[in-house]
């Protein structure tokens, strides 16, 4: 498994990552191609292609906060899924950024959800806070009740959730 950062919007691999988040995760769960593009600029973010058997099987979008690394958007490109790459990524990205943080759409759901928690679940994260609210990512997108898991234990949730907000979604 290897982790490759892409640092323009002008790489190939953006447009292939791009449809298929937009494929992937409801419009108030993702940034517009604008928004998106300007996270290049931010150099509290990684947007990184995952490579297997030379293959880009998936990416991250990863936050390097104070204290941990936020995971805001995590996909195995759907032709490469139900084959165990998921479990191996997480155990990857966990040597590289042992304190991870991210969010879930809560598992009642549906059956997705309830999924997606198992995963996480198995590798690992537990939840620390079920009241979590994303914030809405512009105009004509709305908050969303999201649960909150980590691979740790945070000191201060209350700190955590405050500079998701005030970094991630400012």
């Amino acid at each position: 498994m290897e982790f490759l950062q892409i640092i323009s919007p002008e790489d190939y691999r953006v447009q292939e990552i791009y449809d298929s988040y937009c494929t992937t995760f409801q419009e108030d769960e993702r940034r517009d191609w604008d928004k998106l593009v300007t996270l290049f600029t931010n150099p509290k973010v990684k947007m990184l292609s995952v490579l297997h058997d030379t293959k880009n099987i998936g990416y991250l979008i990863i936050w390097e906060l104070s204290r941990f690394h936020f995971i805001e958007h995590f996909e195995v490109f759907p032709e490469f899924r139900s084959r165990n790459l998921g479990s191996l990524i997480t155990e990857s990205l966990a040597e590289s950024y042992p304190r991870l943080i991210l969010e879930i759409e809560p598992e009642h759901l549906g059956e997705d959800a309830k999924r997606r928690y198992f995963f996480y679940q198995k590798n690992g994260f537990r939840l620390i806070d079920e009241m979590y609210v994303q914030p809405s990512y512009g105009k004509d997108k709305k908050p969303l009740n999201l649960w909150l898991l980590a691979n740790h234990t945070p000191e201060n949730l209350q700190a955590v959730k405050e500079e998701i907000y005030d970094i991630v979604y400012h």
